[in-house]
């Protein structure tokens, strides 16, 4: 079991410090807070060892799991990996890609593993069809939120569209060639409403919206892809798969079959799989302590993270610029 010990006890911070006592690969050490105060009640509540301060906490164990605000993401880290321990990281990895591709560097220098938490990437509606997805043409997805004043210091495409960002540069194995972006500041001092439309040089275009000021909550991506389409719901957990296949010369009574113009006709069907139900950030957490274990590399690596926050910082500047 790795000793691990978690930096930030805010509200996702004791998510994770309750999930890594729970899990069978790390043993919790403790926790630091920069906010003392709620550092104590969190601990007099959950029974977790306080440490009084970062050092002391990072020389107690193997991994850092660094949960505090993003500002702060790129000194902690900083810390950690020159003291020669594994880093998760939540999202977004730092601040500024700047800070982000130093931890990269550092990392190598001191032969450490980071992994980002783009949490998404573990909902098992997108597990289940991601191996589905082969080279998408478009894809198209909305992340509507209700407003909730934490992570409004940040714009909402730092806050909630860089999960979808991350997804989406999973599958598209190709670079971006542009980025077309519009955001509106309604409540807050940011963007809290944004829509970014990015096209790739394999020719693939990428519709993304993202709100943190909607009257209801959803989390949905859709798709295309020649003779299939794919939608993944992140909010329910539930996902589907339409494909299409030359119809047969005598379709069955309930084939479903399409005719095109040129007379082409194909079939219908539906391919949904299973949705295996999980807990999204103890598999994000856990999958980490195997790649530390069996030296392999993590599902999602800095290098993920930076790149996702480069096109982030794409679609800021694209907003900026109108």
């Amino acid at each position: 079991m790795l000793k691990v010990g978690v930096l930030g006890a805010g509200h996702l911070g004791k998510i994770h410090l309750r999930l890594l006592q729970q899990s069978t690969k790390y043993e919790l050490v403790g926790f630091y807070d920069e906010n003392q105060e709620n550092g104590k009640k969190v601990a007099a509540e959950f029974g977790y060892k306080q440490f009084d301060t970062i050092a002391r906490l990072i020389h107690a164990v193997d991994v850092v799991d660094i949960v505090t605000p993003t500002l702060s993401h790129y000194k902690c880290a900083k810390v950690a990996i020159k003291s020669g321990k594994h880093v998760f990281i939540e999202k977004p990895i730092a601040t500024t890609v700047e800070e982000a591709e130093e931890i990269i560097a550092l990392a190598k220098e001191f032969n450490i593993k980071g992994q980002v938490g783009h949490v998404e990437r573990f909902n098992p509606a997108f597990s289940a069809v991601k191996n589905q997805i082969e080279n998408p043409m478009f894809i198209e997805t909305h992340r509507l939120a209700e407003f909730n004043p934490r992570g409004t210091d940040v714009p909402v495409v730092l806050d909630l569209m860089i999960h979808d960002i991350d997804a989406i540069l999973s599958v598209v194995k190709s670079k971006v060639k542009s980025v077309h972006a519009s955001g509106v500041s309604v409540l807050s001092q940011s963007p809290d409403i944004a829509n970014a439309r990015i096209e790739f040089e394999n020719g693939c275009v990428a519709n993304i919206t993202s709100s943190r000021i909607s009257m209801k909550n959803m989390r949905k991506s859709r798709f295309f892809q020649k003779d299939a389409y794919i939608s993944v719901d992140y909010l329910d957990k539930i996902c589907e798969v339409v494909k299409m296949k030359d119809a047969p010369e005598i379709p069955g009574d309930f084939d479903m079959i399409l005719q095109n113009a040129e007379g082409e006709k194909k079939q219908i069907y539906f391919n949904n799989p299973e949705v295996e139900p999980n807990n999204a950030i103890l598999d994000e957490l856990e999958t980490f302590a195997d790649a530390i274990n069996n030296n392999t590399t993590p599902i999602v690596t800095l290098e993920d993270g930076t790149e996702a926050l480069r096109v982030a910082y794409m679609i800021i500047d694209s907003m900026n610029r109108k």
